[in-house]
Formats: C-alpha cells, sequence, structure tokens
C-alpha cells in the first residue's frame, strides 16, 4: 500500500513514452517529456510469481506547466495556465482511476494497462486574456488501454509501446516499435555500443496533436563503462511525410565526489511549416548541468 505524491514510470521504448500516463508533464524543464510532476495517489500492489498488478487511485488532477512569455520552447502564443478548463465539471478534483499488470515470461516482459480520468495531453484552444490572444489549456476526460511489450535476447532488445484512446467524440491508435543492437566491446576497457531504431505511428495522421504520427528514430547509445558511468546517447528524427528532421544529444558523467555533469542538446532542420514542432523550429540548443549530490 501506498500513499502520498509520488512518480510511476511505464514504458520500454526509448524515443517516446505512450503508455506512460500517470504523472503529468514537466514542460517547463523540456519538450522531450521525460520531466515530470509528482502525482497524488492511493496506490495497491499485489505481488505475482513473476509481476504484480497495480491498482491507482488519483484523487487530484496537476495543470501542465508551460514556459512563459520569455520562456522556451514555447508555442507562438503564450499558454494561460491561470484559466484551464475542465471536461469534468468537477474539475482538478475529478478522481482518476489506472490499473496495471505487468508480468516477466522468461526473456519477455508485458504490461497491461487501463485509465479512466483527465486526460494529461491538455488540448491548447485559442482565447483572450486582457484583450490578447493566447492559448488555453482544455483537459478532456479519457478512457486509454496500452500495452508494452519487451524481449530481451542476448545482443538485441525487441520494444514496442501502443495505446488506444478515447474520448467524447473522438478515438485514435498509437504506437512506437523497434530494437536496440548491442555491439560485442568495442574496446579493451569494455565500452558498448548499442544501435537503436522505432518506427512512430498515430492513426490521426497529420491532423494529430503529437509530433510523432509517421516518424522514425535512429539513433547510438555509447556506454564506456568506467568508473565516472561516462555514457551519451545521439540519434535523429525524421518525419517520413515531410521533409522535417531534428537531432538530439544528451551525455551524463561523474565528476569527482558528488559531481555530475550532463549534456543535452537539440538541432532542428528542414521543418516543414504544418509539422507541430514549428513553433521551435528556431530553437536549436545546447545545455549543461552541474548536479551536487550531499
Amino acid at each position: 500500500f501506498q500513499v502520498g505524491i509520488s512518480k510511476k514510470f511505464w514504458g520500454v521504448t526509448e524515443s517516446q513514452h505512450l503508455v506512460d500516463i500517470i504523472n503529468q508533464t514537466d514542460a517547463v524543464e523540456g519538450i522531450d517529456g521525460e520531466d515530470k510532476l509528482g502525482q497524488p495517489m492511493f496506490r495497491v500492489s499485489r505481488i505475482t510469481d513473476n509481476g504484480s498488478v497495480d491498482l491507482f487511485v488519483l484523487p487530484y488532477f496537476r495543470e501542465r506547466t508551460f514556459p512563459g512569455v520569455n520562456g522556451r520552447f514555447r508555442t507562438p502564443l503564450v499558454v494561460d495556465t491561470d484559466n484551464p478548463t475542465y471536461e469534468s465539471s468537477s474539475e482538478e478534483k475529478h478522481i482518476d482511476y489506472a490499473v496495471r499488470w505487468n508480468e516477466s515470461l522468461d526473456e519477455l516482459d508485458l504490461g497491461v494497462h487501463f485509465f479512466d480520468g483527465t486526460s494529461r495531453d491538455p488540448d491548447l484552444v485559442p482565447g483572450l486574456k486582457n484583450g490578447a490572444p493566447v492559448l488555453i489549456p482544455h483537459y478532456p476526460l479519457i478512457k486509454q488501454f496500452g500495452v508494452d511489450l519487451q524481449h530481451t535476447g542476448e545482443d538485441i532488445i525487441w520494444k514496442l509501446e501502443t495505446i488506444y484512446r478515447k474520448r467524447e467524440g473522438d478515438d485514435y491508435t498509437a504506437a512506437v516499435g523497434g530494437f536496440e543492437y548491442t555491439l560485442p566491446a568495442i574496446t579493451e576497457s569494455g565500452a558498448e555500443l548499442g544501435l537503436l531504431a522505432e518506427y512512430h505511428k498515430d492513426s490521426r495522421g497529420e491532423i494529430a496533436t503529437a509530433p510523432f504520427q509517421n516518424d522514425l528514430f535512429m539513433g547510438a547509445r555509447l556506454a564506456l563503462n568506467d568508473e565516472a558511468s561516462s555514457e551519451l546517447l545521439a540519434g535523429a528524427f525524421v518525419d517520413l511525410d515531410n521533409s522535417t528532421k531534428s537531432l538530439r544529444l544528451e551525455a551524463s558523467r561523474r565528476i569527482g565526489k558528488g559531481f555530475k555533469m550532463n549534456i543535452e542538446g537539440q538541432v532542428f532542420t528542414d521543418v516543414d511549416a504544418n509539422d507541430p514542432t514549428q513553433a521551435f523550429s528556431k530553437d536549436d540548443y545546447i545545455q549543461v548541468e552541474l548536479q551536487k549530490f550531499f
């Protein structure tokens, strides 16, 4: 039994986590969806021989954070986070529910979930604030069924996440799947290089609000396996419907006693005028972060 504010991650793929729905995304910290807000919850878990069944009761909804007028990355119009709207008359006090079953069967890890509650992904509706145009977040009620699979072989890992989401007047399916192939040690010190490829598909096609509706991700992960846990991940997203491409880099390394350095960068190129990432087309960046652990 667990009562409190917590984070619960679901997912197996590298480039997008479709099934990860418990926690709200913190869009101020980044655009990759990896940063999350804590979620008030009551959780009951039943441990089985090779997995578990988890029941979640989520009594309070946290709105998504968005950058302000001077923030990045943001849409051309500022999102008015002071006046969100909800489909539920209970607004942020609507009680959400989720249940997930996961099982490990030899080389296969399987997860199945069902979620019923307020969507973590708001619709951004044009509106006015003090006479100025803004975007107003609207949070609909949804039902989501999802499956995540991972098959771990000797050298290759196959991964899949797929969801079916239903809301009033609309429903769609989405999936992301691919593999990670690890090459044998490429240096005498035991450094490993993994090659990644994942394909994204959304049944809504080019009208999808998500950036990955028919996209391919290709990348490589280098782990030096040294005392400093040095790692580097580099990859590229390619939209198969238009010319849009984006390149991403993530690296980390421990420094001395209690310090860790993280480097993150992203470059957008050939962004199509109708692509959801058009708002970020001039926001190439590199970020260096130094963490101190006590």
